[in-house]
């Protein structure tokens, strides 16, 4: 299938290429068959995006450590729902089913009709809606009274601050006693990707425009009095250098560098 998708769009296929590119590794360790799949079925010029190395096993801890926060949800509440936002070719729903979760992904009709068409939709559990996350009109499609986590994975640093705080407060407004797991870019590297920081040759990063540095995450929770934890999550270990990653959030000039992944909770009415 031919893919053709431009600006953050198309950064769905960067992160599925290193997804795909740690999977195949002997030492793996994100096991995924399905990203392998998905490379090898789309007809798209992936080498643009280099040699992998370094970065899929970035890209690898990433995702697990989401993996980790979902299915620590899903054990707390089992036939919860999950909100997937900016989904893009993601495959967290077949690393992470319990049989029992249901799956809402939210995104852009574009995308989505690429992951239709490579991922098609398997009702009632796993269901799409092509809409931006901004369009909070999505929030009608999630069960009312039901337990909700809501992702945004590798889309805040994206959009505008303004633009996060809103859809941070409406998600602790509509979804009382809910979770939401986010990741976010610290400022120099946000100022960095102004000029092209994730560049190679054939290819250059759509910039990003919301981050914030290790000590003020607290802050998030002025977007809702809704808000009652913010809590950075701890990478799982990796091969090498990255062994290091539980603890990377303690290492100074490591903790400015390094992309957070964030969870928080919201209050009950």
């Amino acid at each position: 299938m031919k893919v053709q998708l431009t600006g953050v769009s198309e950064t769905l296929l960067w992160t599925l290429y290193h997804r795909a590119a740690e999977a195949r590794r002997d030492d793996a360790l994100l096991h995924d068959p399905k990203d392998v799949q998905l490379v090898d079925t789309i007809d798209y010029p992936f080498e643009r995006f280099g040699g992998g190395g370094s970065l899929a096993q970035w890209q690898a801890l990433r995702v697990l450590a989401f993996d980790i926060a979902v299915r620590r949800f899903m054990d707390e509440h089992p036939g919860g729902t999950v909100v997937a936002l900016g989904e893009g070719l993601e495959t967290q729903f077949w690393r992470v089913d319990d049989g029992r979760v249901r799956w809402l992904t939210v995104d852009l009709p574009e995308t989505l009709d690429v992951r239709r068409e490579l991922l098609p939709d398997d009702p009632p559990r796993r269901r799409s809606v092509a809409r931006s996350a901004l369009d909070l009109t999505w929030m009608d499609e999630v069960p009312e009274g039901e337990p909700v986590l809501v992702t945004a994975q590798g889309l805040l640093m994206y959009l505008r601050p303004p633009e996060v705080r809103g859809l941070i407060a409406a998600c602790a407004d509509r979804f009382p006693g809910g979770r939401m797991l986010f990741d976010t870019m610290p400022r120099a590297l946000a100022a960095r990707s102004l000029k092209g920081l994730m560049r190679t040759a054939d290819y250059t990063a759509p910039p990003w425009h919301w981050a914030m540095d290790a000590g003020e995450y607290p802050k998030i929770a002025t977007a809702s009095p809704k808000i009652t934890a913010v809590r950075a999550l701890p990478y799982p270990a990796g091969r090498g250098a990255f062994r290091l990653a539980p603890w990377s959030h303690r290492i100074p000039l490591v903790r400015d560098l390094r992309l957070t992944i964030i969870e928080i909770d919201f209050a009950f009415d």
